[in-house]
């Protein structure tokens, strides 16, 4: 049980890029002090937004096969680098057998313990369909942030040819689309955005973050990775008693 389950593949790179930072986050001088991790990379499970918004098939069936996988392996605990998929959390949380970590709530959990003003109003960057389950908006509003969601006017197209864009591997795209984003977020108030999907991370690093520095950019896969780690490494599975 001592391992760290992904139910990963959406998308691939979103998978990747938490990868990184599960091994940057973790405090290890040789290979036999980072954590072990059982990663299921399944591409194919339905288009998470498109069947929230009743537009695709419903991919709760797949997501649970994924689950089985990791349930089938034994893992200690379950990390998914899918923001859209946590729609169907409490049916995966139901059928895991290790404890899920909700990207959502570890974002907000981080916002919450933000310096005083760098999160006075924060802007929702995600799938169309992520924003119409509202398990983000739900999550702030337990906390009591203030939070904006954008439509046409303040960027909601940008951030969807974004996504679009790293998934179809044009990065430089993304990061056009990104900054586009935050610009028409400019006149919102909002002073911290959260990158609600995996994707725009990935963008993100190839954007041109100076020329936004008055936002706070909180990254939802790095937030997963870290509360993942820290689950991980509290239970000591980066000492694993054979090693000497």
């Amino acid at each position: 049980m001592s391992r760290i389950g992904v139910l990963g593949g959406m998308g691939p790179s979103a998978t990747v890029d938490f990868m990184e930072k599960i091994i940057q986050l973790t405090p290890a001088t040789r290979d036999q002090e980072h954590l072990p991790v059982i990663v299921a990379n399944l591409p194919h499970v339905p288009d998470r937004s498109s069947a929230i918004l009743g537009n695709g098939p419903d991919p709760l069936a797949a997501l649970l096969a994924g689950i089985d996988v990791l349930n089938s392996i034994g893992v200690g605990v379950v990390a998914i680098p899918c923001n859209s998929s946590h729609h169907w959390y409490a049916q995966m949380v139901a059928h895991s057998r290790a404890p899920v970590i909700h990207i959502a709530q570890s974002c907000v959990a981080a916002i919450a313990t933000a310096p005083a003003g760098r999160a006075a109003r924060v802007a929702v960057l995600a799938t169309r369909g992520a924003l119409a389950s509202g398990f983000y908006q739900e999550a702030l509003r337990e906390r009591g942030i203030d939070f904006l969601v954008p439509d046409a006017a303040t960027g909601q197209d940008h951030v969807d040819a974004c996504i679009r864009a790293v998934k179809a591997g044009d990065v430089r795209a993304g990061a056009a689309a990104f900054d586009l984003a935050l610009q028409a977020l400019a006149a919102t108030g909002a002073t911290a955005v959260i990158m609600g999907c995996t994707e725009l991370p990935i963008a993100a690093h190839a954007a041109h973050a100076a020329e936004h520095s008055a936002l706070t950019l909180i990254d939802s896969s790095l937030e997963l990775a870290r509360a993942t780690v820290a689950f991980a490494l509290d239970k000591g599975w980066n000492k694993p008693t054979w090693v000497s």
